[in-house]
């Protein structure tokens, strides 16, 4: 699931999964893979549950 509107890249996985939760109406929990995007498009952040856990993997684009 890739999140349409970009995201305050200041937000840790517990902002994020409230967003999965709130805006999308998706269970962060339960397996499911968002990407947010910054504002300037340039860097992304992958919330995944690796089923211990919230995963949060930050890459910046060349």
């Amino acid at each position: 699931m890739v999140a349409t509107r970009p995201v305050d890249f200041r937000c840790g996985h517990q902002a994020l999964a409230l967003i999965v939760q709130n805006e999308l109406k998706l269970d962060p929990h339960s397996g499911v893979t968002v990407i947010f995007r910054s504002k300037r498009g340039d860097r992304l952040k992958i919330l995944v549950w690796d089923g211990s856990g919230l995963v949060l993997i930050y890459k910046r684009l060349l």
